[in-house]
This record gives structure tokens, sequence and C-alpha cells, in this order.
């Protein structure tokens, strides 16, 4: 079994992604392109889960609760939110972020799937991820 870093991992999702957008396109469902990203992630080798539950304990709880779902997480080292909108807003960067703290995660993808050019739709987000 192959151990991938977080950076070769960021790396096979881009290369997938900007195919994905190439011969689709923008303006689809984002479930869409979850399904289709998922299945080239696994073809490639990636164990990758669709719609990761992430539960979060707060102690004025008596159970942990679902807190998120993750649309896309990656050998359980990053954590991809995709979007299909034609701009992205502050508030997509700041559900990453909360994501990337909560999980202890240290690289999430926010991929929008709506923009014209996917490589104007692609944000990084380290959590204390060694470059």
């Amino acid at each position: 079994m192959q151990h991938y870093t977080e950076n070769e991992i960021a790396k096979i999702v881009l290369d997938e992604a900007i195919a994905i957008h190439r011969k689709y396109g923008p303006g689809l469902l984002e479930s869409f392109y979850e399904k289709v990203l998922h299945a080239r992630l696994r073809k490639r080798g990636l164990h990758a889960i669709r719609q990761q539950a992430i539960k979060v304990y707060d102690e004025d709880l008596e159970a942990e609760e679902v807190a998120f779902r993750a649309d896309l997480l990656v050998e359980a080292k990053v954590i991809l939110e995709l979007k299909s909108a034609k701009q992205l807003q502050l508030e997509d960067r700041k559900q990453l972020w909360t994501y990337l703290r909560l999980c202890d995660v240290k690289l999430g993808l926010l991929l929008n799937f709506g923009a014209t050019l996917m490589k104007d739709g692609i944000v990084r987000m380290v959590n204390g991820l060694e470059e």
C-alpha cells in the first residue's frame, strides 16, 4: 500500500479536477463533479470518502454530534470542498478553514468547478503543513 504525502495527494487531485473541468466545463451540479472526482481518485489508487460525516464533541452535549460533512476526504489527509458557483465567497474559505481546524487536517483544497478556468477556481489552505 502506497503512502502519499499531502502535497502528492493535492497534485493528483488537481490533475484530475482540471481534466474533469476540461471535459465537462463549468455549470453542472456540484454533486456531479463530486461523483466523477471521487471515481477518478479511487481509480488512481487513492482512498477517498464522499460526504464523510465529521462529529464534534462539546462538553455541553451528551454525545458527539455531526457538525458537517466533508465533500471528499482523501487518504484521511486532505479535505476537498467542492463548489459550482460563478465565484467563491469568503464564507466558502471560512468553511474549509473550520473543517481543517476541527479535523486537525493539514491541507484543504477548495475547488470551484463553476469558474471559467479551473485554475482560477482553486484555493489551497494549509493548517500547519510543512511546505
